[in-house]
């Protein structure tokens, strides 16, 4: 009975003990993680009450799925604007778009202060020919407003048949009015390297996008005219960007050590790091590289990487301001979203993204004037005319195509003076060939 009495009393201590920790339990402060998960049950219930409304009282029939969809659509595009919802039909567009031959206009566009606008047309595509101009606003495209239109929705609208027409309405900047271009889609095939020689020592590279024969092309240029070149201008004025590995291997080209660029998320896999090799470096001659508004992504890599590691000077206009890393995760077997999951940062740990590259030297696009004396006669002057004199009398001489041909590849004084920013690049390049013996 003694033995009874005292299990009793202990079961009842147990019981006070457990009530005393239950009730300082209730009276405790919740962890952070508590407060989190009741934070986000708190957030979808909010999200769930809402959908239950909009489908219960809004003025049109709408589905559930319809519901979710605009749902995601709007969160999605309210993160940034590279990141999107793709909806079957835009998943399946995005696949022929990566993988099949399509009808295009040439051109590479980005959303700037909220509006759409041409990054940069790429050479000799239809856009190029129509007019198109870096930093254009689309305004209309076949008489539908682009505002609030994502960027993968105006690609899909202009994107289409080879030979079908389309419309598009632009802003331009010292325009007065808006101006509308018609443009024939065609297949776009892209010729990325082309080099020239200016002079007898500098060697011209023009860069128009990043594709997978970029630093191939380069390196086969520069090895071919090694021997007497002296100086290097790097073009890559209107250049949308394109693969990172392409952007990393023409920095490696020309500096031996060091960080090229880095990417960083917000996960550990996200963080990537991209050094030079002495192996890869060809060349250490002087080196301008050329810029401007239509300047981006890769390229941007490629001349802020340059300029960090005080390689090369950079000249003319601040370059667009992309960089940042997106990746498409499928979501279901038809539907997918294109999140952005890391940003780009240059050697000295500055960003690209919205900032973009300023020159070291800015010169804004143009021709050179000049002042001409028209009554001033000079002998080479009078030979020429006595020369297209002698054509009429006898005919045109047979070597003129030869002649023709041969200039192809050479940037005359001519052309220079039209292009106010390559004949300043030359400029400066002559004098650095000058300094460094």
């Amino acid at each position: 009975m003694k033995n009874k009495k005292y299990i009793t009393m202990g079961f009842a201590t147990v019981v006070v003990v457990f009530s005393l920790l239950f009730s300082a339990n209730l009276f405790a402060e919740p962890t952070d993680t508590a407060k989190e998960e009741a934070s986000r049950l708190q957030a979808l219930a909010k999200f769930t009450k809402v959908i239950s409304i909009v489908e219960q009282y809004n003025v049109d029939d709408i589905t559930i799925e319809e519901l979710m969809d605009k749902a995601l659509q709007g969160m999605m595009s309210n993160l940034d604007a590279h990141s999107n919802f793709l909806t079957q039909k835009d998943y399946k567009k995005l696949k022929v778009q990566t993988s099949g031959e399509f009808g295009g206009l040439g051109i590479t566009v980005g959303i700037k202060d909220g509006a759409l606008t041409v990054i940069a047309p790429i050479e000799g595509t239809p856009a190029d020919k129509a007019g198109l101009k870096s930093g254009d606003i689309i305004l209309k495209i076949n008489e539908e407003s682009t505002l609030n239109m994502t960027i993968d929705e105006a690609v899909s609208i202009m994107r289409g048949k080879v030979g079908e027409p389309i419309d598009i309405t632009i802003v331009r900047k010292g325009e007065a009015k808006p101006l509308p271009v018609h443009i024939i889609r065609g297949i776009i095939t892209i010729q990325s390297v082309y080099t020239k020689t200016i002079g007898k020592d500098i060697q011209y590279i023009r860069v128009t996008s990043f594709d997978r024969k970029v630093v191939e092309d380069v390196a086969k240029a520069i090895k071919k005219k090694k021997a007497v070149t002296k100086g290097i201008i790097l073009d890559l004025r209107n250049n949308p960007g394109g693969l990172l590995d392409q952007a990393v291997g023409l920095v490696d080209i020309f500096v031996d050590k060091g960080k090229i660029v880095s990417q960083k998320g917000r996960k550990e896999s996200n963080k990537q790091e991209y050094k030079a090799s002495a192996s890869n470096t060809l060349t250490k001659v002087p080196l301008i590289v050329l810029v401007n508004g239509g300047s981006a992504s890769a390229s941007e890599i490629v001349s802020g990487a340059l300029q960090d590691h005080k390689r090369a000077v950079i000249l003319g206009q601040k370059t667009f301001g992309k960089g940042s890393v997106q990746v498409v995760l499928p979501i279901t077997d038809k539907e997918a979203i294109k999140l952005t999951i890391a940003r780009y940062y240059l050697p000295s740990g500055r960003t690209i993204q919205a900032v973009g590259v300023t020159p070291d030297i800015e010169v804004q696009a143009g021709e050179v004037k000049t002042h001409e004396n028209s009554f001033s006669i000079k002998e080479a002057d009078l030979k020429k005319h006595l020369e297209k004199e002698l054509v009429k009398v006898d005919g045109k001489k047979k070597d003129k195509k030869k002649k023709a041909k041969a200039k192809k590849d050479i940037i005359t004084k001519k052309m220079l003076y039209k292009d106010i920013q390559l004949k300043e690049s030359v400029d400066i390049i002559k004098a650095l060939i000058i300094v460094k013996g």
